[in-house]
């Protein structure tokens, strides 16, 4: 039994998952078919959304921050995190380039949300 707090509506309905011996998974407390999607998604292949930050080669703005185009696997995250913290950013790009492609570890991108140019 896995006890969720779901994040699809602002009712934020605490549901409670089973995933039973026949492969089929039992969902309650959900007020909503959203509640029922959300934790079918999180039984059987969880996603987030990844938001952290990259080095820069300028003095003026060290760190830029960054996530990526869509939700990726959660189980990828660590290996995400390792490809971001080799990353260093060497030319000015605006808010929503492409800063890294995440194609050896899954689809997607990393993407900057700052132009770079505001200082820390």
């Amino acid at each position: 039994m896995k006890e969720l707090i779901c994040i699809s509506c602002p009712a934020g309905c605490r549901l409670e998952a089973e995933a039973l011996e026949n492969g089929e998974i039992r969902v309650s407390g959900n007020s909503c078919k959203r509640g029922l999607d959300f934790a079918m998604a999180e039984m059987t292949r969880p996603m987030r959304s990844l938001c952290s930050t990259v080095r820069t080669a300028f003095g003026d703005f060290p760190m830029l921050p960054v996530r990526t185009d869509r939700e990726i696997p959660k189980s990828a995250i660590p290996e995400a995190m390792k490809l971001i913290s080799g990353i260093v950013v060497e030319e000015r790009i605006a808010c929503g380039d492409v800063v890294s492609s995440l194609a050896p570890i899954c689809e997607g991108n990393l993407i900057a949300t700052s132009s770079g140019l505001i200082s820390f």
